[in-house]
């Protein structure tokens, strides 16, 4: 017997009319909404998402704000366009909306399917979005896909580390993972309406530069700082407001939930100022070299408890670690620093103001976004590393470089700078030069510019130099291609 205290069920069902206007003939997902750009990655997730003969659900995971909710209503608006689907077969829900609190996956579908009159077996769509606020959510979802084999489920979540631990320790076999990342820089340009007034596409110059090329290289840096500000979320740079202040709107809708709620809630994690406080020594010093040893002298935190938020960290996409190789190309057996790169320039900006092309910063945040651009391609950033080795009395470095899956061996060589200060013989660039020399490489070594582009013989080696801003867009534009 229902208690006096239950939400009635007419609350329940206005609810589901108020998310799915859509049941509603002649009406369909919000027009703003609709309106949105695609990010890249719309057509693979709706083509994964559409293969309804694969008994799976989907799971849609990323850090918070990238998109995946419009994602979501991207594919409704997909699926309301097919001839096939009817409105009244897509059931959308949002697990973060209070009405639901305390109810299973399995009563919010079958009070779907009561409420349109759904005969067994009619095929449906039902979308859970942000299902980490369910407990135990990947032992109802799994139940349903078994249960329910003519529904195709699909969720998404922001809380990317139980997201990520969970459907693959209890959904082996049930989900399908699709991860969505911030907004790489080609689609920021895209997405703020400059990329064709910025990029265009000509036959010849530097192979690096993909056969495109930038004609106002000051226009594309002030969209690059634009970018490193605030451009890797699609909201910040759609919405006015919000691109207005983006410190507040990043810090407390991504850094602090994040910090301060999704992960503590995983992992039981007690001391959260602690947690907030390393996260802004790492957020600070991204790009730089660190370890577990000076992080547990600056931070006042054992080196355990650091090796255990730096794992939480990088699960839940604030962070990527990236490991030291020396002249050599091998990884050393006693490693004991690394580097830290937070895969969105954008959080430092939230945490400690937004920068300026003139900022001192700035070196270490186009390096940063260099990286988080080859973050697109899983496969490819796990053979990504940086170079350091003792030479003599001098210590070498080459921030970027890329070791061939079968040789193990570096395919190419990157310095990141920003600045168009000239190298005088090797100077700096001796770390490059050195690597280069000790292996083939399958195209010449690159240095990054703040606006030149072109190519210099040095010590009888060919060196390629472009503007950091178009190597990001380079970048990305093949790895979403690939």
């Amino acid at each position: 017997m229902p208690s006096r205290l239950d939400i009635p069920l007419h609350e329940l069902q206005r609810r589901f009319n108020l998310d799915n206007p859509w049941w509603r003939a002649g009406q369909g997902v919000d027009a703003q909404e609709a309106a949105w750009p695609r990010r890249a990655y719309f057509e693979p997730f709706a083509q994964l998402a559409l293969q309804t003969s694969v008994k799976r659900a989907v799971v849609l995971t990323g850090p918070r704000r990238v998109g995946k909710t419009v994602m979501l209503k991207h594919l409704v608006d997909r699926l309301l366009g097919s001839q096939a689907v009817v409105g009244t077969q897509v059931f959308y829900v949002s697990l973060d909306t209070p009405l639901y609190s305390g109810r299973s996956l399995e009563s919010l579908v079958q009070q779907f399917m009561e409420l349109q009159a759904h005969p067994p077996g009619q095929p449906l769509w039902v979308l859970f979005d942000e299902i980490q606020y369910l407990k135990d959510w990947e032992v109802h979802l799994k139940s349903l896909v078994d249960s329910y084999p003519h529904i195709r489920f699909l969720a998404s979540g922001s809380a990317a580390a139980a997201l990520r631990m969970k459907s693959r320790e209890s959904g082996a076999g049930r989900f399908t993972e699709f991860i969505l990342p911030p907004l790489s820089f080609a689609e920021y340009l895209q997405f703020a309406g400059v990329e064709a007034g910025l990029i265009t596409e000509r036959p010849g110059g530097p192979a690096q530069c993909g056969g495109f090329h930038a004609p106002d290289i000051e226009g594309l840096n002030a969209e690059f700082v634009n970018y490193l500000n605030f451009g890797g979320f699609p909201e910040a740079v759609m919405n006015p407001a919000v691109r207005a202040n983006p410190a507040r709107f990043l810090r407390q809708d991504i850094v602090d939930k994040v910090l301060l709620k999704d992960l503590p809630s995983l992992f039981g994690i007690g001391d959260t100022q602690e947690l907030n406080r390393f996260f802004n020594v790492l957020a600070f010093n991204t790009a730089n070299e660190v370890s577990l040893e000076e992080l547990s002298k600056h931070a006042g935190i054992s080196k355990a408890r650091l090796a255990d938020y730096l794992d939480y960290m990088e699960a839940a996409y604030l962070i990527r670690r990236v490991h030291r190789i020396d002249d050599n190309a091998l990884r050393l057996l006693r490693a004991r620093t690394f580097k830290v790169y937070l895969t969105n320039t954008c959080m430092r900006a939230a945490l400690f103001g937004m920068v300026t092309a003139s900022d001192e910063a700035m070196g270490r945040l186009a390096e940063t976004a260099v990286w988080s651009q080859w973050l697109h391609n899983a496969t490819m950033s796990s053979a990504l590393h940086y170079a350091r080795w003792r030479e003599g009395r001098q210590d070498l470095e080459v921030d970027l470089v890329a070791l061939d899956d079968r040789s193990q061996k570096p395919s190419f060589a990157v310095e990141v700078k920003w600045s168009d200060r000239a190298p005088q013989a090797l100077g700096e660039l001796r770390g490059l030069h050195t690597l280069a020399l000790k292996h083939p490489l399958t195209r010449n070594p690159l240095v990054t510019t703040r606006s030149d582009t072109g190519r210099a013989e040095i010590d009888g080696m060919a060196i390629d130099f472009m503007p950091v801003a178009l190597y990001c867009y380079v970048i990305a534009r093949q790895v979403l291609a690939s």
